[in-house]
């Protein structure tokens, strides 16, 4: 029986089609119901994975570390300055030491000026955590070796200061640092310290009366007295603190040998323990052109050679023994430091002290965690007070800084271990280096025989060839020299 059209059966191929067509559709729908459920799943599970974890955490640890940085820089600051702040009664004592005319309240002033405000440009520009102040040494080269020895006006003096730091700058800034730094021998420079720790130690022993004047034999052993018993206390009660690593160690037996003192009535206390500082009698004294005489040229380079000496060897010193270096293994900023440095000299003849130099003793700020140029600022800050302290410091008999003298002389006299002795040409200008400082009283005089000694026997020894071309100009130049000073 035949049928409509509407009611005819589809035919197979229609079929196929429209089940082929149902499969696929249901096929993408579910591959894109599970693909969209999966990636937002996905999406909403990393989103609040990260928002709850990872993000605070790392802000929390930056935030913790940086709080942890700033309380070392601090700490080390402190321990920096107590370490070193017995310079400020040391250095103006050593300035203004009978003979030299300089005023204790003026080079107070000086050093406090020189040890807060080039700490700070240490801390500010250099960013290091190393302290400035008027150096160990040099503050004895120029008050007992050129003002009362060569009988040079201090303001003389100063202006000689003045002009060691202007050539030091001119290094500093330039090549020729580092040309004179790798020229110089590691033995010389060993020598010049061990030298100045010779120095500083007899400076000791003269203040203390254990070593005085003798027209047959030079020097003699002196008279025991309480200045001995003062000596002998204080270097117990520094040495039991260094032992313990206690910053305080100096300073501690200087106070207590002059407490001392006060009780049993060998000096008296000041009447007064604060002023105002003194700006009046050294500062801007400098006689700037009466340093300019040919004869005090060996003298201004002496100083610089002391203080370039000083400088590298406390930066890479320092630096090695912190970590605080480069890739490379150099310290970082040191031309900076340098500059700082220089600049220290310089402003030192302006102040009215003798030339300013970076502390060895700030490894005990480093160790206490001290990394950055903030360690600094703060022991700069912890200076400031000082100013107004120049009644009490003056009341510090000299035989109460004898024990810290003589400490200093055999921290620096440590570096004389390092010198090779085994080759006459290291040994004999290194071995006349160490002597001729503390017996002429002048560092001048034994770096500059250094110098030309150690060429002469390089070239006797057949060794010439390692005399570099820098180091033969620095010899040729101290001969020169001592034959000017002569």
């Amino acid at each position: 029986m035949p049928t409509t059209s509407g009611s005819r059966d589809p035919p197979q191929s229609l079929d196929a089609s429209a089940l082929s067509v149902v499969e696929g559709l249901a096929l993408s729908s579910v591959e894109g119901l599970a693909l969209s459920s999966v990636e937002g799943l996905a999406l909403s599970s990393v989103e609040g994975f990260c928002s709850s974890i990872t993000i605070p955490t790392l802000t929390t640890q930056l935030t913790d570390d940086r709080r942890g940085l700033l309380y070392a820089d601090v700490i080390g600051g402190v321990t920096t300055f107590f370490t070193m702040a017995y310079i400020v009664v040391v250095n103006p004592g050593i300035l203004s030491t009978p003979g030299t005319g300089m005023p204790f309240s003026g080079a107070l002033t000086a050093t406090v000026l020189i040890a807060s405000s080039m700490t700070l440009v240490m801390g500010l520009y250099a960013k290091l955590p190393f302290a400035v102040a008027p150096g160990m040494g040099l503050n004895a080269f120029f008050a007992l070796t050129i003002v009362i020895q060569d009988k040079v006006p201090w303001q003389t003096a100063l202006g000689m200061v003045f002009w060691a730091g202007v050539l030091f700058l001119a290094v500093s800034a330039t090549p020729i640092r580092e040309r004179i730094a790798l020229a110089i021998p590691t033995g010389l420079r060993s020598a010049a310290a061990g030298g100045i720790g010779l120095l500083l130690t007899f400076i000791g022993l003269r203040n203390t009366g254990l070593v005085v004047a003798d027209p047959a034999t030079i020097v003699r052993m002196g008279t025991l007295d309480h200045r001995a018993a003062f000596l002998l206390a204080g270097i117990l009660i520094a040495a039991a603190l260094m032992r313990r690593n206690n910053p305080l160690a100096f300073l501690a037996a200087i106070f207590s040998v002059t407490a001392l003192a006060w009780t049993l009535g060998y000096a008296q206390p000041p009447d007064q323990f604060t002023s105002a500082p003194d700006f009046s009698s050294a500062f801007l004294k400098l006689d700037i052109r009466g340093a300019l005489k040919l004869t005090l040229l060996p003298a201004i380079v002496a100083i610089l050679f002391t203080d370039l000496f000083d400088s590298l060897s406390t930066f890479i010193g320092v630096a090695k023994a912190s970590g605080l270096t480069d890739r490379d293994g150099r310290p970082i900023n040191l031309r900076r430091g340098l500059i700082v440095d220089a600049v220290a000299t310089l402003s030192s003849g302006l102040a009215g002290t003798s030339p300013g130099t970076a502390y060895v003793e700030s490894i005990a700020g480093i160790r206490m965690g001290a990394r950055t140029g903030r360690a600094s600022v703060v022991t700069a800050l912890c200076f400031v007070p000082c100013f107004f302290l120049a009644p009490l410091a003056a009341a510090v008999p000299a035989y109460a800084t004898g024990a810290v003298l003589i400490l200093v002389g055999v921290s620096m006299f440590q570096s004389v271990a390092t010198i090779d002795f085994t080759s006459i040409e290291d040994a004999l200008p290194a071995f006349v280096t160490v002597v001729l400082i503390p017996l002429t009283l002048s560092i001048t005089q034994g770096i500059l025989w250094g110098f030309l000694l150690h060429a002469l026997l390089y070239a006797v020894a057949g060794r010439a060839r390692e005399v570099t071309p820098t180091l033969s100009i620095l010899a040729a130049l101290a001969g020169a020299l001592l034959l000017l000073g002569h």
